[in-house]
């Protein structure tokens, strides 16, 4: 055994269940806050699990150059390290290697490119990838593969997604197998049809815990995304777990789990509590609006987090305006609780068989009018 997916309910093409690893369950539909570099921003572990999060995602790329995955091995794993003793995935490194390092260089081997920090020279390679998920002790483990940007060609993006697929076969093979810990593998083909069914094709030949779809949250827009999961999700089995990468908002969200999708990830609760955003049943609010200044009210009824049970508004908003960073701890523990209270309403609804009610009311309300003006 690697890990163990069990669905407990389906209504439609949605499904509710568990992930169980190593260091516990997961409950699925999952949202997974982002915490890059062995922390959620903002936000103590003991805080980030009471918001209702299984698991959290840590980042290969950013742990191997600071402060090095052989480190946090002598310090016990990542768990101990940063003192999260639930699930951790960790995504390979191949989007950060697109997005934010230096004079990349993609190789059939590899990739060899310069450090963001200080253009320090590496080489990320499947085995290496592998190698340091191994030392970090991940829960789950994400194959290397090179996210296709977009917008790009059918020839360029078969070319990428053929080289992630060979990838992949390496990933499998470098990897360590042992109770609980998983590898996941990860769809590409851009917004090509025939790309994502090869690809899941390819996949399943080699076999894997899980499967990603990856290579979209890029700009494609919300639609083209829906179109992607529509013609991909049909080729992916029904028995492993499925991740959306990097997604998303509420109502991408939403929209995936209708389609499938059992796990997500995303940096937007976090990264907008950090810039006095805040995600409510009405909308986002931006706290930071002069209309806030007096504003008695909590940001929103009825949630438990501590910016809503013991702080206004107004309070809020002065700590944003006074650059104070108590506003943005307050705000991205919100946030966190919010979008997990979505993913448990999602799971309930599921197995009430009532997802369809749940989607449509949620969004009648969340979209009713624009809060961030």
């Amino acid at each position: 055994m690697s890990t163990k997916f069990t669905i407990n309910h389906t209504d439609g093409l949605a499904r509710s269940g568990v992930l169980s690893t190593a260091h516990g369950e997961i409950r699925t539909p999952a949202f997974m806050p982002v915490g890059t570099a062995a922390t959620v921003k903002g936000m103590m572990p003991e805080s980030v699990a009471k918001t209702g999060a299984d698991i959290l995602l840590g980042n290969t790329y950013h742990l191997m150059l600071r402060p090095t995955a052989e480190l946090i091995a002598d310090m016990g794993g990542l768990h101990k390290f940063m003192n999260w003793n639930k699930p951790i995935l960790t995504d390979s490194g191949g989007f950060q290697v697109m997005s934010l390092s230096k004079l990349r260089k993609i190789t059939e081997q590899g990739v060899v490119f310069k450090s963001h920090l200080d253009g320090s020279e590496y080489n990320l390679t499947p085995e290496r990838s592998m190698e340091i998920q191994h030392l970090l002790g991940s829960d789950i483990t994400m194959v290397f593969d090179e996210c296709t940007p977009f917008p790009v060609s059918v020839e360029d993006a078969e070319k990428s997604m053929q080289l992630s697929m060979r990838w992949a076969e390496r990933s499998k093979n470098a990897f360590v197998r042992r109770e609980g810990y998983g590898l996941f593998g990860i769809v590409q083909g851009s917004v090509f049809p025939n790309l994502r069914e090869q690809s899941a094709a390819a996949l399943q030949q080699i076999g894997f815990d899980g499967y990603a779809v990856g290579g979209l949250a890029v700009g494609e827009g919300q639609q083209i995304m829906f179109d992607v999961l529509d013609f991909t999700m049909p080729h992916l089995p029904t028995d492993k777990p499925r991740y959306l990468m990097g997604v998303g908002k509420p109502d991408d969200i939403i929209g995936a789990v209708m389609r499938g999708v059992d796990m997500f990830d995303c940096v937007i609760p976090t990264r907008a509590g950090r810039f006095a955003r805040g995600y409510t049943a009405d909308g986002e609010v931006n706290l930071r609006n002069a209309k806030f200044a007096t504003d008695p009210t909590p940001l929103m009824e009825n949630c438990p987090c501590p910016a809503c049970k013991s702080y206004s508004r107004a309070y809020l908003h002065h700590l944003f305006r006074a650059e104070e960073m108590l506003g943005a701890m307050l705000l991205t523990w919100h946030n966190l609780t919010f979008y997990q209270q979505l993913m448990q309403g999602l799971r309930d609804a599921i197995a009430t068989q009532k997802l369809t009610d749940f989607a449509e009311s949620f969004l009648a309300r969340y979209k009713k009018s624009d809060t961030t003006a």
